[in-house]
Parts: structure tokens; C-alpha cells; sequence
């Protein structure tokens, strides 16, 4: 057999499914008229393993693994850095400060566009989307040294 992309891509996804269903295990799953907060997880998951498992199943029409091009991966690694230095700091910093600073970095170091306009789009989708969960749908975020 030999071994495809999709194969891959498939294998991970399904691993990545997995995973989120041993975390969100503990999870009350609630009913359907009123979901618990393991809900969403579980049938996400879910969802992400049976995409998975449809990857793995139409592999034979993707490129073999190795003719695969890994000249993007710089691309990928600055993303999860700087992602992963978003997680590490939320709670530090907050919710606004640290999106703020995420989408910032994401398109000023990765995406390499102009500071203004890179920063107006920051500000405007991070206050968007604390107004939306804050005021809208009442769900608290986490609030910084600075108390916002």
C-alpha cells in the first residue's frame, strides 16, 4: 500500500478527534433542549473523525506523501507560534489584549501587511467579537491586570 496524503491528513484528523473526546469526557453532555458544555465538543469531534475516516477513504486520488511540498511549513510554524504564545498568555493579558496582539502579529509578521490598516482590522473584529460574547450571548471572557 502505499502511503497518501490524505492518508495523513486523514490519520491526523482522526487522532486530533480522539483527542478532544478523551478531554471533553468528564463533560456533562446534557439533553437536547438543553445542551451541556461537553455537547459542542463531542459532536464536533465526532464530526472531525468521520471527515477523517471520508479522507482516508478517497485517498487513492491524492498525491503520494512523498511527493508532498513542504516549502509552506516556515508559513505554518510562525502561525502555531504565534498562536501557541496567544493560549500561554490569555489569561495573563485577557481576552481583548492578547486577540488584539494575536491578530497583529498574525498579519503584520506572517500575512506582512501595513501596521494601520492591520491594526483598524485587529481592533474592530477583536471589539466585534468581545461585544458579541459579552454583552450579546452574557458569556464572560477573561479580563487582564488592566481589568479589560
Amino acid at each position: 500500500m502505499t502511503l497518501r496524503a490524505d492518508h495523513v491528513a486523514g490519520g491526523a484528523f482522526i487522532g486530533f478527534g480522539l483527542l478532544v473526546l478523551a478531554l471533553s469526557g468528564d463533560l456533562p453532555m446534557g439533553s437536547l433542549s438543553m445542551p451541556g458544555s461537553g455537547f459542542l465538543p463531542k459532536i464536533l469531534a465526532g464530526l472531525t473523525i468521520m471527515f477523517g475516516l471520508t479522507l482516508i477513504a478517497g485517498a487513492a486520488q491524492s498525491r503520494t506523501f512523498a511527493e508532498v511540498e513542504w516549502s509552506d511549513g516556515t508559513h505554518a510554524g510562525l502561525v502555531i507560534a504565534i498562536t501557541a504564545a496567544a493560549v500561554a498568555l490569555y489569561e495573563r493579558l485577557g481576552f481583548l489584549t492578547t486577540m488584539v496582539l494575536m491578530m497583529l502579529a498574525l498579519l503584520l509578521i506572517v500575512e506582512r501587511r501595513r501596521a494601520l490598516s492591520a491594526a483598524l482590522y485587529s481592533v474592530s473584529v477583536v471589539a466585534i467579537t468581545y461585544v458579541t460574547f459579552e454583552y450579546l450571548l452574557k458569556t464572560p471572557l477573561a479580563t487582564g491586570p488592566l481589568g479589560f
